[in-house]
């Protein structure tokens, strides 16, 4: 047991999150997504939504500042500037955990499906509004300065 991690965090979701590096991509997706075909690192969080995973996930992975848009989203099919709740929710978290505004893309939903392939591996939750598909591209952690 260790103190200061979200439970939601499961070993194997630390273990994941631990061997990505800069520009590795992460997918947490709702569970109609078809994690399974489409990577063979899928990572169950079942009991709860994606919003919550996501918080836990960004509570400790920093978004990539060196691209224009760390997050993405699966677009909405016929209307793609459209953001359902679960996105706006999600977006909202996003900004909260970096502490900063954070630019999203929309991703036409088999292009997701293509990134979700080469994406290091695969978070379903339980998430049951649809739409709840992002992408986040890992960062780098500040520079360590002894003055910090």
């Amino acid at each position: 047991m260790l103190k200061g991690l979200d439970p939601l965090l499961t070993t194997d979701l630390l273990y994941a999150l631990a061997q990505m590096g800069h520009g590795d991509t992460v997918a947490i997706v709702d569970r109609n997504f078809p994690a399974h075909s489409v990577n063979d690192r899928v990572i169950r969080l079942d009991g709860t939504d994606v919003v919550s995973a996501g918080r836990a996930v960004l509570g400790l992975l920093p978004l990539d500042t060196f691209i224009p848009e760390p997050v993405a989203r699966m677009g909405v099919v016929g209307d793609a500037t459209a953001e359902p709740p679960v996105q706006t929710d999600f977006i909202a978290a996003a900004e909260e955990a970096s502490g900063r505004p954070v630019a999203v893309e929309a991703v036409e939903r088999h292009a997701f499906y293509a990134r979700a392939r080469s994406a290091f591996a695969v978070v379903i939750t339980g998430e049951d509004r649809p739409y709840g598909c992002f992408l986040l591209t890992k960062g780098v952690l500040p520079e360590f300065s002894p003055e910090r």
